[in-house]
């Protein structure tokens, strides 16, 4: 390979040297040509000479993706046969009031600073022909240096979307899917464009099911979408992952809901939108949070996501069975609401979630705690373990009950120079049946200053959350109380290509 790129980069010298003073145009070509070359014949060469296995490897990765982002830059303008490649990152720097009783590598920690990659990947939109096309999506979330920390610290990168798709109809009235898809009922948010916000991350409890029997909100799936006149349809049916396989540790078989770790069932979704202004693209099955002034939005929409039996608990010494059943109708105003381009993104959705009785589950995002302190004394409240890690920055983002999700931000462009702003407001309100119908309240407000529009966007987000734990103060069998409330202040930077 190494004497190949070593032939090639001499016969372009040759080339360029023929035709500087004949073309310009086409020296400039080869120019181009001769540095591709002389960076490919660097790559080989450092990995030639890497003798560590892992690190020829990841050049060896580098080595890839170069010859990709090569090919795709010198694609045809035909769409046949085109690759349209996109890669981004999200990167965080974050302070945290921790949840009481949390233990940060073994030591407590009352708050937290950290600094992590909330996401890092690499997509591959493929137009294979005029109707058919293939979209391949790799990287990993989460990585701070909590992250594997067991023994192994190396963030293991994974498809996130293998997905072809053939387009029946003339137009986008009907495309037939198939592989691990991001094609999902319920809500928008169930499948987000995430680079695509008015907030600084996604309203995660939108993917019901993340982690648990999908891959990150991906399913094995055969799936059905289009836009018929003012109608936006998808439906799937879907192959969950078993429970037992998503890598966390399984909760116990108790009198509380929890996905069944016996049995196997396919799973129903579909979303439907009625637009009453633009249609939102439908390129990709990702969808938008906002379009920053560039469409006219407005819409209702409603969807569902089933599967028989998916969950599972105790009635007295039988085990009972349990539907999944979650519902959700929304609404999205995306819209300028001035000449100057200043437009208006608002949402609100309501959502009806049975997971099956008692059903609640904890998460964090990225959590900067590892554990909880154990061996507290009877005059403590202890943390809601039972339900997931409950440390750092986690509360109850998933359980039976209703939940109200409602965000507005507005984009004011080419407020600082040619970098626009967008303030927002976000609130996720929540009464689960396992909390007693407490309400759990999360409250985001922030602004992103968009330097390069999305490309390269920085935001400034602030949350604060509610905690909650068991106090056998009053009553020796415990009793749910609400704790101080706890904050969390990101950074983040996005940046896309």
């Amino acid at each position: 390979m190494f004497l190949v790129a070593r032939i090639m980069l001499s016969a372009t010298d040759v080339v360029t040297s023929c035709c500087r003073d004949v073309n310009p145009e086409t020296s400039n070509a080869h120019e181009r040509e001769r540095s591709t070359l002389i960076t490919l014949e660097f790559l080989i060469s450092i990995h030639l000479m890497t003798r560590n296995a892992p690190y020829r490897y990841i050049v060896l990765q580098m080595l890839l993706v170069f010859v990709a982002v090569t090919t795709a830059q010198a694609a045809p303008t035909d769409t046949a046969g085109a690759i349209k490649l996109q890669m981004f990152g999200q990167f965080w720097s974050r302070y945290n009031e921790s949840n009481p009783n949390t233990l940060q590598q073994g030591a407590p920690a009352d708050n937290t600073f950290d600094i992590g990659i909330r996401r890092a990947r690499i997509q591959a939109f493929c137009t294979v022909n005029e109707r058919t096309t293939l979209f391949l999506h790799y990287g990993f979330n989460n990585m701070n240096t909590n992250f594997g920390p067991s023994s192994n610290r190396k963030i293991q990168a994974f498809f996130h979307d293998v997905f072809g798709e053939y387009r029946v109809s003339d137009g986008n009235e009907l495309k037939l899917g198939a592989g691990l898809a991001f094609v999902n009922g319920l809500s928008r948010f169930s499948q987000p464009a995430v680079v695509a916000m008015p907030t600084a991350d996604i309203p995660v409890f939108g993917q019901a099911t993340v982690e648990q029997i999908d891959n990150f909100g991906r399913k094995l799936s055969l799936t059905a979408r289009g836009q018929i006149g003012p109608i936006d349809y998808r439906v799937a049916l879907s192959d969950p992952f078993p429970v037992t396989t998503n890598g966390a540790p399984l909760q116990p078989l108790g009198s509380s809901a929890t996905f069944a770790q016996v049995g196997h069932s396919l799973q129903r979704q579909a979303y439907v939108i009625y637009q009453f202004r633009d249609h939102e693209p439908h390129q990709v099955s990702n969808m938008a949070g906002t379009y920053y002034g560039k469409k006219n939005i407005f819409n209702v929409a409603a969807g569902f996501m089933h599967q028989p039996n998916a969950m599972w608990r105790t009635l007295g010494s039988d085990t009972l069975y349990e539907d999944l059943l979650l519902m959700a109708v929304e609404s999205m105003y995306d819209a300028p609401i001035a000449r100057d381009g200043t437009s208006l993104s608002a949402f609100v959705g309501l959502f009806n979630n049975n997971y099956g009785r008692n059903y609640l589950r904890y998460n964090g995002v990225m959590n900067p705690g590892t554990a909880n302190q154990t061996g507290l004394d009877s005059t403590e409240i202890k943390p809601l373990t039972m339900f997931g890690p409950s440390f750092g920055n986690a509360f109850p983002m998933f359980g039976t009950g209703q939940v109200v999700y409602s965000h507005v931000g507005v984009f004011l462009p080419k407020v600082v120079g040619d970098a626009g702003l967008m303030p927002y407001v976000a609130a996720t309100l929540s009464w689960y049946d396992r909390l007693d119908g407490h309400l759990t309240d999360i409250y985001n407000v922030g602004c992103s200053l968009l330097l390069d529009g999305i490309k390269s966007r920085l935001t400034l987000d602030l949350q604060s959350r509610p905690t909650y734990g068991i106090s056998t103060q009053e009553s020796s069998y415990g009793q749910l109380v609400q704790g101080a409330r706890r904050t969390q202040i990101v950074m983040q930077y996005q940046v896309i290509w």
